[in-house]
């Protein structure tokens, strides 16, 4: 069910990253993915969930120049934590160079994080997961990141990461123009249970959830855009409304957030980007830039 979408990096050794970006960008050329997303290494230690800590670092003017120039445009969303030194600058940076940034990964107070987005930030990564709880003395990025109308945020929709109560009031609060449904998938996803890499550290999947090996530390997502589109619309209540609204959040925002102007929509001069489904919201067709990927079988309509 996904015509579309960005190839995200983890964190990982300064060399080890400019190679990943050069290779993804000559994918982002041909077109195989629509741009990079670089999740890390400017993240917090204390929620770095399944990177590598021992190659999390502050962030490093050359370090960003030399992956911007790497990735030769490619580089459309990075991910960061804007309570470590030198955050602000980077984000000012990034945004100058037309790069969309989120905040994620994040021990940021409320302030810190407003403070971010003042800096030109517009996305919240993958919210509630892998950073600071909300507390009512504390409140940390997530009410910051759900108060203000210039950001969108995620949410992996899976029924695993974030709870179904939660995902209702995100919606309710923030509206489906503001939310926007991700995998976070990693290698796994469609692979069944087994054993996988992430980052170079073990994930052990189990029903169908991934966790770092030896820990209860999930570790990306297993799910496809398909599950997370039949979740939200049954979560939002099943009806017309929340086929509309479940279509906007796993295609307009997204693409709207990201800057994807021909994605995300049915319009003249828009990508030919189509998912055809079932009434039980199974992938029926598939369609992507005008040529059909998936065919119904011999006999269906």
């Amino acid at each position: 069910g996904t015509t579309g979408g960005l190839a995200s990096l983890v964190t990982a050794a300064p060399e080890v990253l400019l190679a990943q970006v050069r290779t993804l960008a000559e994918a982002t050329r041909r077109g195989v993915v629509d741009g990079i997303h670089l999740e890390g290494p400017w993240l917090s230690g204390r929620h770095c969930g399944a990177h590598d800590p021992s190659w999390l670092r502050a962030p490093d003017r050359a370090e960003l120049d030399a992956l911007l120039a790497a990735g030769d445009g490619a580089i459309r969303m990075v991910t960061l934590a804007p309570e470590l030194p030198g955050a602000t600058a980077a984000i000012r940076c990034l945004v100058d160079a037309g790069v969309v940034v989120a905040l994620g990964h994040t021990d940021a107070s409320y302030e810190q994080t407003q403070a971010a987005i003042e800096a030109g930030a517009t996305v919240g990564t993958h919210l509630f997961n892998a950073m600071r709880s909300l507390h009512h003395r504390e409140p940390g990025p997530v009410p910051a990141l759900l108060a203000d109308p210039r950001v969108t945020v995620e949410l992996i929709a899976d029924g695993v990461h974030v709870h179904p109560g939660v995902i209702r009031q995100v919606v309710a609060t923030a509206g489906p123009d503001r939310v926007a449904l991700v995998t976070d998938a990693m290698a796994a996803a469609g692979a069944g249970d087994g054993a996988f890499t992430l980052g170079g550290l073990g994930v052990d999947v189990a029903g169908g959830v991934a966790r770092l090996r030896g820990t209860a530390t999930i570790a990306g997502s297993t799910a496809t855009m398909d599950r997370l589109f039949a979740t939200a619309v049954g979560l939002l209540g099943g009806d017309d409304a929340a086929l509309a609204a479940a279509v906007r959040m796993s295609a307009t925002t997204p693409a709207h957030a990201l800057g994807l102007g021909s994605a995300g929509v049915l319009a003249d001069g828009s990508a030919a980007n189509l998912v055809v489904m079932t009434a039980d919201l199974q992938v029926h067709r598939v369609m992507r830039r005008g040529r059909w990927l998936i065919q119904p079988r011999q006999g269906e309509s």
